[in-house]
């Protein structure tokens, strides 16, 4: 594991983060104005065009976005909008395929 300089992501809580309804079910967004920063770097992290102190406040929104991905997943889960629950496909992986398209031969 490779230590990584990043803005803590608890910094960005009090001005860059909503909950916003959806189904039912109150989800972590970020506001308007993080989301917009988070594009802005992800743009110029693109072209590799980024400042020391931008990579480190990249990392902490790319990491904040994680954890938001995964809580949301869980609140998701346990609603009733969410048609998998993740415990019923627990314990299936033996029995799962992949559907796959093959490309006619040209």
């Amino acid at each position: 594991m490779t230590p990584q300089l990043m803005v803590q992501p608890s910094s960005l809580m009090a001005s860059g983060v909503q909950m916003r309804e959806f189904g039912g079910v109150y989800l972590f967004r970020f506001s308007d104005e993080l989301q917009s920063r988070f594009e802005t770097l992800l743009d110029r992290q693109k072209t590799a065009t980024l400042t020391a102190d931008e990579m480190a406040e990249y990392a902490g929104i790319t990491e904040l976005q994680r954890i938001f991905t995964l809580i949301n997943a869980q609140l998701a889960a346990q609603s009733k909008w969410c048609p998998v629950q993740p415990d019923s496909r627990l314990g299936n992986e033996l029995n799962s395929s992949v559907n796959t398209a093959t490309p006619p031969n040209t």
